[in-house]
């Protein structure tokens, strides 16, 4: 069985910084990503990284301040957030995709999801 588990949310500060994990049990992926859902908006893409760790990507609201980072041995991925706003206050979720040609920051391109964790950023 396929299970994403995040951790590593929270509250903080603006300016602050937050790490999130995300560990899979159940099988490998090509590639695994992190998207956000703030209230009352639709979910967003964030980031992601291929298994290879060859190809990176970032939503250009988050670039310079957010690294992704995975851990093969573990199966496990990370979200690093530095200098965090307010405006990156939302629900981030996990997400896992087999390979396949398909675009690596579109919602629909991931077959796995985490249950989500919050991060909120006070001014």
């Amino acid at each position: 069985q396929v299970q994403l588990v995040e951790f590593g949310g929270g509250l903080v500060q603006a300016g602050g910084s937050l790490r999130l994990s995300c560990a899979a049990s159940g099988r490998t992926f090509y590639a695994m990503g992190w998207f956000r859902q703030a209230p009352g908006k639709e979910r967003e893409f964030v980031a992601a990284k291929t298994l290879s760790g060859g190809s990176t990507y970032y939503a250009d609201s988050v670039k310079g301040r957010f690294t992704i980072s995975r851990d093969n041995a573990k199966n496990t991925v990370y979200l690093q957030m530095n200098s965090l706003k307010p405006e990156d206050t939302a629900v981030y979720y996990c997400a896992a995709r087999p390979p396949a040609p398909r675009t690596p920051m579109a919602l629909e391109s991931y077959d796995y999801w985490g249950q989500g964790t919050q991060v909120t950023v006070s001014a």
